[in-house]
């Protein structure tokens, strides 16, 4: 039997009777967390702790930048949490963080542009080409799907481009996967703050996998970055890998410190629900189906889907959890 929290679509364009009429049974969020397998997209709210038991929970967990609280219920409720941002495929890819990466990654340039207007406290600058002569900034720091994407939606604007990696190698591959007037620059602090001087929006693509971002950008890079700058620090539902970053929130999205916008929202995709729905369902579903029919044993027979087991019968079972909770003696491999 498949169950549906009442409502559960509506905000995404998919209502009651879509789902009743694919065969679902519409529940209150308590009779829906009473199943063997929970399908989720956020992590499960401080209200939903109640209803965790030695179930299946399959969703984004972030625990590595979210409170130890939800870390604790997991571990108290002997929950089986499979997390979306560490499941790999047989390349070590991350399949099913790359649709809401991709989502972001172009968000991030299209949500910075609109801070840069003047009438929001902006420079007044305009990502893209004007006459031929491009205008702006933007450097983006991290090489994986969010940085793609958000290199790819930036050129298409029209504006200089500049991706910070560690892999100089990468960047021939980068240059003709994007375009050819993509600048890469190897990572290094001194390198970072260097090209942060002049930028006009800074996007934050840093992932560590499992793990709380580190912070490569120092709130001294901040403060020497021009007043009515733009960051959005798309790694904030892992911590941030800037200094001055902290989550915030749709609703009330941006903050400013040393005159430098900062938009750090968690769950960016959430603002296009549809798209981001769409692809998500794409990306999990073969793995859904598998919890489905096979439980945990699903887990065992493919060698990148058990790297998606975060918590289970009461231990941390992702290490780079434990480490960056500091509950290393509640680690068990899985």
């Amino acid at each position: 039997m498949i169950r549906v929290q009442n409502g559960a679509g509506t905000g995404s364009g998919f209502s009651d009777e879509d789902y009743a009429a694919a065969g679902a049974q519409l529940v209150a969020a308590d009779t829906a967390w009473d199943s063997q397998l929970i399908l989720k997209v956020k992590e499960p709210q401080e209200s939903e702790y109640q209803f965790l038991a030695e179930q299946i929970v399959f969703t984004y967990l972030h625990l590595a930048g979210v409170a130890v609280s939800l870390t604790e219920a997991l571990l108290s409720s002997g929950t089986t949490a499979v997390a979306y941002e560490t499941v790999e495929d047989p390349r070590g890819r991350l399949p099913l963080l790359a649709p809401m990466s991709a989502v972001a990654g172009n968000m991030a340039v299209t949500t910075g542009n609109y801070y840069l207007a003047k009438f929001n406290n902006g420079k007044g600058t305009l990502l893209s080409t004007v006459q031929g002569k491009k205008q702006g900034k933007v450097v983006i720091i991290g090489d994986g799907v969010v940085g793609r994407h958000a290199a790819r939606a930036a050129v298409g604007m029209g504006t200089t481009v500049y991706i910070v990696g560690r892999q100089p190698e990468r960047a021939p591959a980068l240059m003709e996967e994007i375009s050819t007037d993509l600048h890469f620059v190897l990572y290094a602090p001194g390198t970072i703050a260097r090209e942060l001087e002049d930028a006009d929006l800074l996007i934050g693509g840093v992932l560590l996998r499992g793990a709380k971002a580190p912070h490569v950008v120092s709130e001294q890079m901040v403060q020497n970055m021009q007043s009515g700058s733009v960051i959005v620090d798309v790694s904030i539902d892992q911590g941030g890998c800037v200094e001055t970053a902290k989550p915030t929130s749709h609703a009330d999205p941006v903050y400013t410190i040393h005159g430098v916008t900062h938009y750090c929202v968690t769950n960016m995709p959430g603002a296009y629900p549809r798209t981001a729905t769409i692809a998500l369902t794409d990306a999990t579903l073969p793995y859904a189906t598998r919890l489905a029919g096979q439980g945990i044993e699903a887990l065992r027979d493919d060698p990148g889907f058990p790297k998606g087991v975060n918590t289970y019968a009461g231990h941390v079972a992702c290490e780079a959890v434990a480490e960056a909770l500091s509950i290393p003696d509640r680690y068990k491999a899985f």
